[in-house]
């Protein structure tokens, strides 16, 4: 069931266009990340998902509702979404406990047992009583996510959740946040500029340039099969090869001819360019080789090298620790990646 549509979406800021054109959707228990760099539009679109952000064209439609069109604005507090932000966005006067039930129409027994349930799902059991300014960053987050789930919310925003975070417990506290929303079978999007955070924490990408989506989907997929050089580069280290296509699973390059495991569908001949990630090449060392490491990263399981060849620098990741600055070998692409023309 699709929770969220957003179609040809456009915004801005006086004269200043924001969004240009955006469509996205989001199914039930899906966690979509906006990804992007500052200023891409990120946060404009969750603004105008929950209501606080005119549109001037376009379609947002939530649970099969519109909520903004031509001729419809449903306001903020009854599109059934709930907002957490980097700043927490706690009330400083009120104890954790009148926090989480803020807006929760609930008595007696059934409001306390919400409480306790609420609680308990963020790892906050026996801190009702506390104010805000008695915990720490990581705990007033798990508060404000605990006031939401208490709303019940149709879909969870998320700006930034997790940056104001110690990143000694960040990781944890994306992996404990993820498993709730699973739990519960929640929909939720989520705004970063980190990918690290994107691929820990959400399901599928969007990723903004200038006020557009990109590209959508999986990280394997953004990762793997970008449609352009800037989802490329963005998700990661890329190196940049060329080629002549010599068949339809053949390439030829400096680095000698490479296989292919699908069809190139390119007409032979055609000459273009080849991304790889940095595990896609291996080095195998040979004093009388024509490339050589100029640069070594230790990274736990593996190392991160720097290799010079020809006029090309080339990144590498490969679990050859052993391997020195200045030692020679040769290269070899065990995999192709895209081919950008």
């Amino acid at each position: 069931m699709t929770r969220l549509s957003v179609t040809e979406l456009h915004c801005g800021f006086g004269e200043q266009t924001i969004l240009k054109g955006v469509n996205l959707t989001l199914a039930q228990g899906e966690i979509l990340a906006l990804l992007g760099p500052s200023g891409c539009g990120k946060t404009t679109l969750l603004r105008a998902i929950a209501g606080l952000q005119p549109i001037t064209s376009g379609q947002i439609v939530i649970k099969g509702s519109e909520v903004n069109g031509p001729d419809t604005f449903v306001t903020s507090d009854q599109r059934g979404v709930g907002l957490i932000f980097q700043d927490y966005a706690l009330f400083p006067h009120l104890t954790v406990a009148q926090n989480v039930l803020f807006g929760v129409k609930l008595k007696g027994q059934q409001k306390a047992d919400k409480l306790d349930e609420m609680l308990t799902l963020v790892k906050l059991q026996g801190l009702g009583e506390r104010y805000p300014h008695e915990l720490s960053g990581g705990q007033q987050q798990r508060v404000s996510i605990a006031r939401s789930l208490a709303y019940e919310a149709e879909i969870l925003l998320l700006d930034e959740p997790f940056s104001n975070i110690d990143p000694q417990v960040r990781h944890e506290m994306m992996l404990d946040i993820r498993q709730i929303l699973k739990q519960r079978n929640i929909s939720a999007v989520f705004v970063t500029h980190s990918k690290e955070e994107a691929f820990a924490f959400a399901d599928t990408l969007a990723l903004f340039k200038s006020g557009s989506i990109v590209q959508q989907g999986t990280p394997e997929q953004l990762y793997q099969t970008p449609k352009e050089a800037y989802v490329a580069e963005f998700l990661g280290p890329v190196n940049y090869l060329d080629i002549n296509v010599l068949n339809e699973t053949q390439l030829s390059s400096s680095l000698g001819v490479i296989d292919s495991n699908i069809s190139l569908d390119k007409p032979v001949g055609e000459k273009g360019v080849l991304m790889l990630r940095p595990q896609n090449i291996e080095f195998i060392s040979d004093k009388l080789g024509d490339a050589i490491v100029t640069q070594r990263r230790f990274l736990g399981s593996m190392c991160h090298y720097q290799l010079q060849y020809q006029q090309h620098i080339f990144e590498l990741h490969s679990m050859q620790l052993q391997l020195v600055i200045g030692q020679k070998g040769h290269l070899r692409v065990k995999e192709h990646g895209l081919i950008i023309f």
